[in-house]
């Protein structure tokens, strides 16, 4: 298993961050198979693609809502990780509250 579970939408509030604020949040290691996925599908060509985070944010945005860790963006740097067999994934957390 490489997520704890694969989800289709964000259960958590509006939390209101753009790029800059997500920029300000620093990074840290999270456990793929903590995270809860807010997408069930991927393009599978952004996910071999290398240069794929060109113009993104280089980490991914996890959600901790309600002691559950929602990967907001970055299911293809998870499952790149995952196939790398890597267990862990360097992400930018936020805490949203009810």
């Amino acid at each position: 298993m490489i997520f704890k579970r694969v989800g289709t939408d964000r259960p958590y509030p509006e939390h209101g961050l753009g790029s800059r604020e997500w920029a300000s949040v620093p990074p840290r290691q999270v456990r793929l198979d903590e995270l809860v996925t807010t997408k069930d599908t991927l393009q599978l060509a952004a996910l071999l693609d290398e240069d794929s985070t060109f113009f993104g944010d280089l980490f991914a945005h996890v959600v901790l809502w309600r002691d559950e860790l929602y990967l907001e963006d970055g299911l293809h740097r998870a499952l790149r990780a995952a196939l790398q067999q890597r267990n862990v994934l360097h992400a930018r957390v936020i805490r949203v509250e009810d």
